[in-house]
């Protein structure tokens, strides 16, 4: 773990400060969502939620930095720097007096203004703007452009994402459900063990919680509570009791039954809890298991949620057959995992005419879901007749982790600097490029058009820049406007 925040970057970027023209005082830049040329989904909207930028702030630019840069002795952040650029750069190639300078300095002088989390925004639109405050430290602002753009890509695209799982999720309930009651629950995160450690685990799961409120990732949960605090009593997530193939195995396959019988009458006689159901024979346990146990499930005060593993989602729980065909002689791999289970336990027709499984049975499918094949398992089942209420997906690492920057082309550029005090409008728009990569221009403002969507202004002065939609959010070592997990759902809930 990296433990000298100064160290958090690029190598290009040490070279930086004095590549600028002499006389610079003042780097301006911003951090946009350029393209979702990249991001494929069922609903697709030409938008971002903005999110993970209050995290960031105060692990890395507060925290971080104050207890190991700025609380650590001098001759040691300076040492440490001079050490690593010696043997990185070339022996005394690299400077360390803008290194001792900012230490003495005792905080990072920086504005850093930040739209809305939880907001929803078009593309080309800044999430961020980023300047120094004292005019010795011009270099600082694209210097952390590698540790912004690494901290917060990632935790906006999954936030985006789990935002499309909901909107999937609510089309079919608002079609086949008396009820949203299920939506919170509906998408699970199970992608703690195919993210990239720690951090990126707590990070960009607490994405996920700005949809929903089911989740494996536990530290998520600590780290929503931490850097987005609510009221002491407020529900962050929660999960179930659940089996995994070890427990399954262990019981061994001639008694599996038992290991069934034990966990829904011995250990969980009441609640919800999930079973893992596919460890050998899953169609075995949906037609014959159930079958016997039945009158134990009934009688649970609770729900017993069989959970198939391995195979194709939507055939697994939709059935590989003709979706009108309504015969009995079909397979039960041909009917699928609800019709199945609405045959041995049944369930009741709602208002709008859809089948919803009695309560005491469930379903979740937690194994290569994407937002298709979440969309078209819940098209299946309206077509069947079934409330999409019937089934819940384990969102895991095969949705969250296989994306970059690039999904959403993630970029901070700057746009506006001072040379002896006279302002510079910059940009960027090579001949080269398909337009993609061509930048704003000057001072940015953000503000809202006639039908409440963010529209970029570029080209402003300073009286206009200090208006709009970006608020200060870090300024000179400390935060502002700092919003909650529950006022950032709220807001997206709204958008």
């Amino acid at each position: 773990m990296l433990t000298n925040p100064i160290l958090a970057i690029d190598g290009y970027k040490v070279s930086h400060r004095e590549q600028y023209p002499q006389g610079t005082t003042r780097v301006y830049s911003n951090f946009t969502p350029r393209s979702d040329r990249f991001f494929a989904s069922p609903l697709p909207d030409g938008k971002l939620v903005f999110f993970g930028l209050q995290g960031f702030l105060q692990w890395f630019m507060v925290d971080l930095f104050n207890q190991q840069f700025f609380a650590q002795p001098e001759e040691q952040v300076v040492g440490e720097y001079k050490t690593l650029m010696d043997s990185y750069i070339g022996q005394d190639r690299v400077c360390v007096e803008h290194i001792r300078a900012l230490h003495r300095l005792g905080y990072l002088p920086l504005h850093i203004k930040g739209l809305d989390e939880g907001s929803k925004v078009q593309m080309k639109v800044p999430v961020l703007t980023i300047t120094n405050t004292v005019e010795e430290f011009f270099w600082l602002v694209n210097y952390l452009e590698t540790v912004i753009s690494a901290e917060l890509w990632k935790a906006s695209t999954n936030a985006t994402i789990a935002h499309h799982y909901r909107k999937i999720c609510q089309q079919w309930a608002a079609k086949t459900c008396d009820d949203v009651a299920h939506l919170d629950f509906q998408c699970h995160d199970f992608s703690f063990r195919g993210l990239s450690g720690m951090h990126d685990v707590a990070q960009s799961g607490t994405g996920h919680l700005l949809s929903f409120k089911g989740t494996d990732n536990i530290p998520s949960v600590l780290y929503a509570q931490r850097y987005y605090p609510t009221a002491a009593d407020y529900f962050v997530a929660g999960s179930i009791p659940a089996t995994e193939h070890s427990v399954m195995c262990m019981g061994e396959q001639a008694t599996e039954i038992e290991t069934f019988r034990r966990l829904i009458e011995d250990l969980y006689p009441n609640g919800l809890v999930s079973i893992v159901s596919d460890t050998w024979d899953y169609w075995q346990v949906l037609t014959q298991f159930t079958r016997e146990l039945h009158d134990k499930i009934m009688v649970r005060d609770g729900r017993v949620v069989f959970r198939p593993d391995s195979g194709d989602p939507v055939a697994i729980l939709c059935g590989t057959g003709d979706d009108s065909d309504r015969s009995e002689q079909r397979s039960a791999e041909e009917k699928g995992s609800v019709e199945v289970l609405w045959e041995i336990f049944g369930g009741t027709v709602n208002s709008k005419g859809y089948k919803v499984l009695d309560p005491h049975v469930g379903l979740i499918y937690g194994d290569s879901i994407t937002l298709e094949r979440a969309q078209e398992i819940l098209r299946r089942l309206e077509a069947k007749g079934f409330a999409s209420s019937n089934v819940v997906f384990g969102v895991g690492s095969f949705t969250y982790q296989y994306h970059t920057r690039d999904t959403f082309g993630f970029a901070m550029k700057a746009t506006y600097g001072e040379v002896n005090g006279v302002g510079r409008t910059i940009f960027k728009q090579p001949k080269t490029d398909s337009g993609l990569k061509q930048s704003a221009r000057g001072l940015l403002r953000v503000i809202r058009d006639g039908e409440g969507e963010y529209q970029l202004l570029d080209n402003q002065d300073w009286q206009q820049e200090r208006q709009g939609e970006l608020k200060t959010r870090f300024l000179d070592g400390k935060l502002y406007h700092q919003d909650s997990l529950e006022q950032i759902r709220q807001r997206l809930s709204c958008a």
